[in-house]
């Protein structure tokens, strides 16, 4: 019985948080998360997205900060995050995948990790497919990346929908990494050829296996993020949280 709390990536909300950030935070509250993943702050100031969490109950679980900002723009970036009580950064994306950008990124994760623990911030690095494709040495980048910065530097946030869809076994992935997992994107997979993201309990994923694993792994945050959605985003979100409360009914109040 997990009782690891749950947020959204309000990547999922994209343009609904760009028409009205405030808005479409206080339906994520109404929806039942304890807390999110934030994208950007939608234009407002970190002190009124604090007040705003404040006021709703919800908590800074974590926030993706694109590569370039955290090269370019750290000391901002963690002012802001320490405002807004932010514990965890994440690396969410890269554009170059040669086998010579691994390296100059590890690199980067190191110094960009080591200015954010001294500040009480850690880094966490999140993947997609293109990670589990081999390098001409046959390693996989994203072992690459964990093996090479070490687990005291970087953290992971593994997508469980972007392991299985390279083909890979998610369980085992957070199972070999016990104790360097404390954010998990929480997707599910459509069974058709096409493997679409999915509500969670309604595709393949296997979650009941990601679940036991939590406790035992030291996971922090489950992170529900759906990018692309057949229904609108909102309504996504909302057949994901109904699995939840069915699941953990101890965790959310109805």
């Amino acid at each position: 019985m997990t009782t690891i709390p749950f947020a959204v990536q309000l990547y999922t909300l994209r343009n609904e948080t760009e028409r009205d950030f405030e808005g479409t935070v206080r339906k994520v509250a109404e929806l039942g998360f304890h807390g999110v993943e934030f994208a950007g702050f939608g234009g407002l100031s970190p002190e009124k997205v604090k007040a705003l969490l404040d006021e709703l109950g919800l908590k800074a679980a974590s926030s993706h900060v694109p590569l370039e900002q955290l090269k370019e723009n750290l000391s901002q970036v963690i002012e802001e995050h320490q405002i807004i009580g932010c514990p965890y950064i994440v690396c969410p994306y890269i554009e170059n995948r040669e086998p010579e950008d691994y390296e100059v990124l590890i690199e980067d994760l190191k110094r960009i990790s080591a200015i954010c623990r001294d500040h009480g911030i850690t880094l966490c690095y999140h993947n997609h497919d293109f990670e589990l494709t081999p390098l001409p040495d046959g390693t996989l980048p994203l072992e690459k990346i964990l093996q090479e910065t070490g687990e005291a530097e970087v953290q992971a946030e593994f997508d469980i929908y972007w392991i299985q869809k390279a083909g890979g076994d998610p369980a085992a992935w957070i199972d070999r990494y016990q104790g360097r997992t404390p954010l998990i994107h929480l997707k599910d997979m459509t069974l058709d050829e096409e493997q679409f993201f999915a509500e969670l309990g309604t595709g393949g994923v296997d979650l009941d296996t990601i679940f036991t694993l939590g406790e035992k792994n030291g996971v922090k945050w489950w992170v529900v993020e759906q990018d692309e959605s057949r229904r609108t985003p909102m309504e996504s979100l909302e057949i994901s949280m109904s699995y939840v409360k069915n699941k953990f009914p101890h965790l959310v109040e109805n």
